[in-house]
């Protein structure tokens, strides 16, 4: 299988099945971004004021755009607009609804408004 990187992270035409959104974008972002505040704490470049390191915060800036860009891609699963990621600014009930649609609601079935379902 030949995976297009491009197309994934740098693009928000098409669909993402709830299984690439989560072993894709959150699983390795999450990952990464332990690992990467564990090594700004041992080289002391971690600030708990901030709550976050050198380190961690180029990492958070270097993948804001991509994964947007997949979520807008994970809501067009769902035959919904990419303007749903305004949920996020509702506190908390945003967040909630943002979490239960991306990652636990399953996508459309067959092709919608946005495109033929991923392959996963």
């Amino acid at each position: 299988m030949d995976f297009d990187y491009k197309q994934f992270y740098l693009s928000a035409q098409g669909r993402v099945s709830r299984k690439q959104w989560w072993l894709r974008l959150v699983l390795p972002v999450f990952v990464i971004g332990v690992v990467l505040t564990l090594v700004d704490v041992a080289l002391g470049t971690y600030s708990a004021e901030s709550g976050g390191g050198v380190l961690s915060g180029l990492f958070a800036l270097a993948v804001f755009i991509p994964s947007i860009l997949v979520d807008i891609k994970r809501w067009h699963d769902r035959d919904k607009s990419g303007w749903w990621m305004l949920i996020l600014l509702v506190p908390i009930i945003g967040a909630i609804w943002f979490l239960i649609e991306l990652g636990f609601l399953a996508g459309t079935p067959g092709p919608n408004r946005f495109g033929a379902p991923p392959t996963d």
